[in-house]
């Protein structure tokens, strides 16, 4: 080859460039590539030996790419030949010579033998038209036509390395109809790019990825899968890697089931002749011996073009990827070889129990991952009084014989320690969390519960029993009146109305979550508490008068908390202005041994959102209000 007659074919296109010599000539002296008119000859008359196993149709249409892009490239050299004539002088005199290493060099860059068949890639969504295939070659010349999902990402519920860009959709329509066709697949199914990406990962459990068959000149890809229940192969040698992770698997029976299925995924900008048509069985796009296309004869050298399943209504013509998925077992890949192809040997509800779905077991976990941030992001009960009730804690912490073990948040432990600072006696504040019961109170209380009080080698627990043993201890101030038998068991009588019907009331109304039971719960609240203060001393403002008694300190923290809690969950009511409960409310609040032991607003609000919620295992009084039973 002279210089110019390089230099010339350095012009071409670099996917022509790579076709032999004759096959160059015969493109050169047809009649469309020199006129750009007329009928000219077939190609595959006139091309060499390698390319004469193409279809005549499919020929006819690669020749006339051929031809629009040679003159293209022709109509380009025309112009330019003058230039690069004087670089080839320029390159002469400065000593370039054409080495064979060069040219391979340069012919490494620009393609390889079948240069002119190696497509580029197509843009996704976007079918090539007749004659774009080879300005394609020209720009990227040394990449494949067909997107190979190799390196594509995945989205959520995908199979990384199988199939790629698998949806996640819970509820799709139709969907147990769908199961149970890709369960059977009793004849070839065709699926679009959003069928197939939607449905199968409601059956991937069915089966088991097996291996994967890619092809660098075939617009296609096969995935074989087998049926999960054809059991396990023996195990493979243990690792003796410390690092790595050992799983646990449930060893099955082998060969329960022999179904293989191939799913051929095809991509698109497959290279199609202008007049394809699905339905016209002469374009001959399909591989001989499969639906659709000719008998099977002597493979030819370009075979590896045809896909192996005919091509689905408009998909790929439109430049869209699509599928087909079919049984093929009898095969040899069961193991057995026995050519018979056959359903599965189990129902769709036996693969269900073997493995979840990719959808089943993607709402799972994202169900788990909801549960955890929710649990990261709910409040929960304080350890530590605040406010006043912390300076109160702070100012009773030094060593005492009569000892209270109490929670900031307890109504019962808020009881007794407003009857001890109402006393005024001495005593020891020991907070303790009752969820994590140290064995000092356990000592006390086998049942962990606060309050309890221990007076030197002495133990006791129950709020009511704690309240009559401090009257009976006969220091500081009584809260039960004296010498007065009938009104101390008027008192008496009062407090257990409290406890069996205003407290439990409380907690229905705070753990209800349908709304028709909170409000149901709630006036009946209003009617037991309006009995209570209907007894109580006219003037008041406390239940006997003037003074803080055993009553109202058995009724105090729950009179706190119905604004401070019952309110902002439930909506309980503010007091009509004036009203005999409105200034028993607020002659509670304004207490100094109520004010001593009162925490601020949030702690309330944040400890009981547990009951508002109604948590599994909030406290045994929350399971006990739940079932019906008395309070413990």
């Amino acid at each position: 080859m002279d210089d110019a007659e390089a230099a010339l074919q350095q012009q071409l296109p670099a996917a022509l460039r790579q076709l032999q010599p004759t096959a160059l000539q015969a493109i050169h002296h047809t009649p469309q590539a020199h006129h750009g008119h007329g009928h000219g000859h077939g190609l595959a008359g006139q091309l060499p030996p390698e390319l004469h196993g193409l279809d005549p149709v499919d020929a006819n249409a690669f020749q006339q790419r051929l031809q629009v892009d040679l003159q293209n490239a022709g109509a380009a050299f025309d112009q330019d030949q003058n230039h690069h004539h004087a670089g080839l002088n320029s390159r002469r005199a400065l000593g370039d010579p054409q080495t064979p290493q060069s040219q391979r060099q340069r012919q490494q860059h620009h393609g390889g033998q079948f240069g002119v068949l190696t497509p580029a890639p197509a843009l996704a969504g976007h079918a090539l038209r007749p004659n774009e295939s080879l300005s394609r070659l020209r720009e990227q010349p040394e990449q494949d036509l067909f997107q190979t999902p190799d390196c594509a990402g995945v989205e959520a519920g995908g199979a990384a390395g199988h199939i790629d860009n698998l949806k996640i959709v819970p509820h799709p329509p139709n969907l147990q109809e769908w199961r149970k066709k890709l369960f059977d697949v009793n004849d070839t199914i065709t699926l679009s790019e959003d069928e197939f990406q939607i449905y199968f990962p409601h059956v991937d459990n069915i089966y088991s990825h097996r291996s994967t068959q890619r092809y660098k000149r075939k617009p296609f890809v096969s995935h074989y899968w087998d049926c999960r229940l054809k059991g396990r192969p023996p195990g493979t040698p243990k690792s003796e890697d410390p690092n790595k992770k050992k799983r646990k698997r449930t060893a099955r029976q082998r060969d329960l089931c022999d179904v293989k299925i191939k799913i051929t995924e095809y991509f698109p900008g497959a290279m199609l002749p202008a007049d394809f048509s699905p339905s016209d069985k002469s374009n001959n796009f399909f591989a001989p011996g499969q639906p659709g296309g000719p008998p099977l004869q002597q493979s030819p050298p370009f075979g590896a073009l045809a896909p192996s399943a005919p091509f689905p209504g408009g998909d790929g013509v439109a430049g869209q990827r699509y599928y087909t998925v079919q049984r093929v077992n009898g095969n040899g890949g069961n193991g057995k070889g026995d050519g018979v192809a056959g359903p599965h040997k189990h129902s769709l509800e036996d693969s269900d129990k073997v493995k979840k779905n990719s959808v089943l077991r993607y709402m799972l976990k994202e169900e788990k991952q909801k549960k955890k941030t929710q649990k990261s992001e709910q409040k929960t009960y304080h350890k530590r009084a605040t406010g006043l009730a912390m300076a109160t804690v702070k100012k009773h912490s030094k060593e005492h014989e009569l000892k209270l073990y109490g929670s900031c948040f307890c109504p019962f432990v808020q009881r007794v320690w407003i009857a001890l600072e109402a006393k005024g006696v001495p005593y020891q504040y020991v907070e303790v969390d009752p969820y994590k019961k140290p064995d000092s109170l356990l000592e006390i209380n086998p049942r962990g519960l606060v309050p309890a009080l221990r007076h030197r080698d002495w133990g006791c627990y129950e709020s009511t029993v704690l309240m009559e043993y401090l009257e009976d201890l006969d220091g500081g101030s009584p809260l039960l009146p004296l010498d007065e038998p009938q009104l101390r068991a008027h008192c008496r009588l009062w407090s257990d109305h409290i406890n069996r019907n205003i407290v439990p009331l409380f907690y229905r109304c705070l753990q209800a979550q349908e709304v028709e039971k909170q409000v149901e719960h709630a006036e009946e609240l209003k009617t037991e508490i309006s009995k209570l203060v209907d007894v109580a001393d006219l003037q008041g403002p406390y239940f006997l008068g003037p003074d803080i008694s055993f009553v109202d300190i058995q009724f105090a923290p729950w009179m706190l908390r119905l604004s401070r809690v019952l309110k902002p969950y439930r909506g309980w009511p503010d007091p009509e202005a004036g009203s005999r409960w409105g200034v028993w409310l607020a002659a509670i609040e304004g207490n100094d041994a109520v004010k001593a032991t009162l925490s601020t607003d949030d702690l309330y609000l944040d400890s009981y959102e547990r009951y508002a919620e109604n948590r599994h295992n909030t406290s045994q009084l929350a399971n006990a209000v739940n079932s019906g039973r008395g309070l413990p």
